[in-house]
């Protein structure tokens, strides 16, 4: 088949997903597939005449590594030549039209946020994952708790609209210690653990960069664990220890920054009701092909689901890859997988 691979973009977790694109169009290569790299908001500026082309190019190996630090998308933007508002980058769309399927390597929320879904189903352009609504309601943290509080366990919440001059009433009522991450993020970009009222102020103004939309959550002291799914079944859970910290954006993309122990070591029966709570929360959302789950397991053994993925990473140190090695299922043949049962969830309208 002839594939384009979509990464990039304009989102915090762009260098997170060019790592994912990039690992992706080699696997897909390594399976005899035409895969053709781009990222989605710079585009083809110079490629305008020969877009076949791009699915035998060259692709550097470079971006697999993600520096410690989110890009700054300021930065991002002034580097464009193209300064079309278009969040779609030149010839992007012309190459997507070549391809037999457009394999979403995007991260947050320029790219698995339902939008650029919602656009190539428009367009007749089948993808990858899940498909417009249950990625735009499984991005909103807000929203995926309101839908599953009734068939899992979730800590507390509330969001609010931080303004400058709301943060002191905030801190002042504020029950700690809280959990503040931005309504719609990933990659624990912008995610803060506060236990003191100065953590809570500091967490809250770096939320105004964020554009201010943030999730204050009870904090639950526990195991961090994650249970991808596969084709509507769930995979090992797997379990994150971070060396110190808990599991944020350096955690996650450095190597050996944290130990990842897969399957992870809990008791069969905690084990089928993590699996079991992944599907329930998939299902709820109407999602679709794969995931992965985000949960807490507390010292009284109750299980607290956080959020879910709808575009999991794929890089050197995502744990998508690991879930499914520990049942079999090597990283190209899990790209390969995703590809069939994407294009068969499309024809199911899913």
């Amino acid at each position: 088949m002839k594939i384009v691979v979509l990464a990039g973009g304009l989102s915090p977790e762009r260098n997170v997903s060019l790592s994912t694109g990039t690992m992706v169009t080699e696997a897909l290569r390594g399976q005899g597939h035409r895969a053709a790299l781009v990222d989605l908001y710079f585009g083809l500026e110079d490629d305008a005449g020969a877009l076949e082309e791009l699915f035998d190019a060259d692709v550097s190996a470079a971006a697999k590594r993600i520096s410690r630090q989110a890009p700054d998308l300021e930065q991002v933007k002034a580097a464009r030549r193209d300064k079309s508002p278009s969040l779609f980058g030149p010839n992007v769309l012309e190459l997507c039209r070549l391809a037999d399927v457009v394999f979403l390597a995007l991260h947050g929320a320029c790219g698995e946020d339902g939008r650029v879904q919602a656009a190539f189903d428009l367009l007749g352009i089948p993808y990858t994952g899940a498909g417009y609504l249950g990625s735009a309601i499984a991005m909103d943290k807000d929203l995926t708790k309101r839908l599953v509080a009734d068939v899992v366990n979730t800590p507390g919440w509330k969001v609010v609209d931080v303004r400058a001059e709301d943060i002191d009433g905030l801190v002042a009522s504020a029950r700690l210690p809280l959990v503040v991450k931005p309504v719609a993020s990933g990659s624990s970009i912008g995610v803060s653990i506060v236990h003191t009222p100065e953590e809570l102020r500091r967490a809250l103004t770096d939320a105004l960069a964020l554009g201010g939309r943030t999730v204050l959550e009870e904090y639950v002291k526990g195991r961090e664990l994650q249970v991808g799914i596969l084709e509507d079944e769930a995979l090992p859970a797997i379990e994150i220890i971070p060396k110190q910290g808990f599991y944020d954006y350096e955690n996650k993309y450095q190597p050996g920054a944290a130990e990842e122990v897969c399957p992870a070591d809990i008791s069969p029966e905690t084990e089928a009701k993590l699996r079991s709570a992944a599907v329930r929360v998939y299902e709820t959302l109407g999602l679709s092909v794969y995931s992965r789950a985000d949960f807490i397991l507390d010292g009284a053994g109750e299980i607290w689901f956080l959020e879910i993925n709808t575009l999991p990473g794929m890089t050197p140190t995502s744990l998508l890859p690991q879930e499914a090695a520990a049942v079999g299922i090597g990283y190209s043949a899990l790209c390969e997988r995703i590809v069939h049962a994407s294009l068969k969830a499309r024809r199911a309208g899913r």
